[in-house]
């Protein structure tokens, strides 16, 4: 159960900072983010997705990082299918490598360390693989990213005069 703005005032946030400033980037580029107590179990502490909606408890929040991850499943849908987006995200394999690469990109775009998103309790004791993926160049998703018209390849991105991968064209897909 959600209850919106409810969030115990006497709760300090370790992360707070750092959360804020992801929830600014996240509605920048169009996405609905509330706050709100999360009174049940979820797939992250304290994050929900109801109706396209990206839900956060701060008291229960451990990794914001996480949130990037969310978004990264949210960003990829159709516009039609996001707003009809729930708790399971993750159901979809092509999906899942999707926002794994979409929350990488976005996590530089933020200037922040990929650990932020790729924390060591996150993706199922994978993180270290994926860090490691990423940072020799190896990144995932990236045709399927390109194929909605969110990013370019190394090749197209030359033959165009673009700039490649991590680098995103668009956040969000339109259809």
């Amino acid at each position: 159960m959600l209850l919106e703005n409810k969030v115990p005032a006497m709760n300090p946030e370790p992360n707070r900072e750092l959360t804020e400033k992801i929830i600014a980037f996240l509605r920048e580029i169009g996405l609905e983010v509330r706050a709100g107590v999360i009174d049940s179990d979820t797939i992250f502490p304290g994050i929900k997705v109801d109706q396209g909606v990206l839900f956060y408890d701060s008291a229960r929040l451990k990794y914001p990082g996480d949130l990037l991850h969310e978004a990264g499943h949210l960003a990829v849908k159709p516009a039609a299918d996001r707003k009809l987006a729930g708790v399971n995200l993750g159901g979809d394999p092509a999906e899942e490598m999707m926002a794994i690469g979409w929350s990488y990109a976005a996590v530089l775009h933020l200037q922040l360390p990929p650990e932020v998103v790729f924390h060591p309790a996150g993706y199922r004791g994978g993180s270290q693989s994926l860090l490691e993926n990423f940072a020799a160049g190896r990144y995932l998703a990236v045709p399927m990213l390109q194929w909605l018209g969110l990013t370019y390849d190394e090749k197209q991105a030359r033959d165009i005069g673009a700039v490649a991968y991590p680098k995103m064209k668009a956040w969000l897909r339109e259809s």
